[in-house]
């Protein structure tokens, strides 16, 4: 499997299995930014990346994502992959990942086994719909979370704004919601404002510490 990457300075702390988003591969500047600075607040990460990425970093030719069958036994893999290796077994473990790849940790955060499996699941980015298909929801199986789910998301971001978001919530059993003011999926904030993309995804790392923290206690 290409691309599994452990980053982080605390041997004794939490890990958190980031999965990458269907585009770019979990070496992105994206990724690696967001582990580092998830590294540097004692959360130790660890990348992969799913069989198409690993093809299309192989040949070089893009490719779409594979089908969701395939996507969750490669994130199982992964699972398994990161409790068998000594350095990281008997950690609390969270699951997540970038848009797709927080998508395929929430659906593994619905299953019966994850209560005892995760300690929470962290979304950054969710695809809540396809960009202007606002009827296309991605959220049927949120109210069959079984752990705490986290879902850190641009208030601008195309996959789900703000005002839509929160509507379509708002009579369900939502998962924490936290939201970067301004930030597109990329968490790349407008021209006009203040903070740059870096400083959002500080954020984002910040909040995510904060809810790893607070579930693995």
């Amino acid at each position: 499997m290409a691309c599994f990457t452990i980053n982080g300075r605390d041997p004794e702390g939490p890990v958190l299995i980031l999965a990458h988003g269907a585009g770019a591969p979990a070496d992105s500047p994206f990724m690696t930014e967001l582990a580092g600075v998830l590294g540097e607040r004692g959360i130790t990460t660890v990348r992969f990346e799913f069989p198409y990425m690993t093809k299309r970093r192989s040949d070089g030719k893009k490719r779409p994502p594979d089908r969701q069958p395939v996507l969750l036994k490669a994130f199982e893999e992964v699972i398994e992959r990161t409790a068998a290796e000594p350095s990281l077994a008997n950690r609390p473990l969270l699951i997540g990942g970038k848009s797709m790849g927080g998508r395929m940790a929430s659906l593994l955060a619905a299953e019966s086994s994850a209560k005892s499996r995760f300690r929470g699941v962290l979304c950054f980015g969710y695809p809540f719909h396809p960009p202007g298909k606002p009827d296309r929801w991605r959220t049927g199986h949120f109210s069959e979370f079984q752990c705490p789910v986290l879902i850190v998301q641009g208030t601008r971001d195309p996959f789900g704004k703000r005002p839509e978001v929160e509507a379509e919530l708002a009579d369900s059993r939502a998962p924490e919601l936290a939201w970067l003011e301004g930030g597109d999926h990329d968490f790349k904030p407008l021209a006009r404002q203040p903070e740059g993309q870096l400083d959002l995804l500080q954020r984002a790392a910040t909040l995510a510490a904060s809810f790893i923290l607070e579930v693995t206690r």
